[in-house]
């Protein structure tokens, strides 16, 4: 939760910018943008043009719908990376539409399929194993393999024990697996 003074200067910033104060958008934008984008990189799985996208996508729609942020509820990057988790969601949903599609006409055409790089497929199946967990899931599975936290310091920055931090780990994982397993 950000701290009270901050939620003023956000508040601030939200009020100016919303009416066309270009200088306080830059400073949200400049001020959250790197931890956003290392949010979108690591539900995108690291697809360099996924991840541009769904940054494109997420910033629009923050410009758009900066008149709702509340800074009260949540730090402006938080709010971003909400944007960004449901702009993944989506993105991921249409490209696998768009997949299918193009199979079934393919094969109705009796056409060969150009082979889609293992390494990229496997990416997308993890980006939308992980666009599909809970949010405390994958919360904590960032955490611990893309911060590379200690389960200690995950526990005491989320006020619990270390053994609930470890089930709660176990439980991610194998909710990741399912995931993984059953976009196969």
């Amino acid at each position: 939760m950000a701290q009270p003074r901050d939620v003023w200067q956000e508040l601030a910033l939200r009020d100016l910018a919303a009416s066309g104060n270009a200088d306080a958008w830059r400073t949200l934008y400049d001020g959250s943008f790197d931890s956003v984008a290392a949010y979108v990189r690591w539900r995108a799985s690291g697809l360099t043009d996924l991840v541009d996208d769904v940054l494109q996508e997420t910033w629009m729609t923050a410009i758009r719908k900066l008149r709702t942020f509340d800074p009260h509820t949540c730090p402006f990057a938080a709010w971003v990376c909400g944007i960004a988790a449901n702009v993944l969601r989506h993105q991921l949903r249409s490209r696998t539409r768009y997949r299918r599609r193009v199979s079934v006409f393919e094969t109705s055409e009796h056409l060969v399929a150009p082979t889609i790089d293992d390494t990229r497929e496997r990416a997308e199946r993890v980006a939308q194993a992980l666009a599909e967990l809970p949010e405390r899931y994958e919360r904590v599975l960032r955490a611990k393999y893309l911060e590379l936290q200690s389960v200690e310091r995950i526990a005491s920055d989320g006020g619990e024990t270390a053994k609930a931090i470890e089930s709660l780990l176990m439980r991610a994982r194998q909710a990741f697996r399912e995931q993984y397993e059953r976009d196969t």
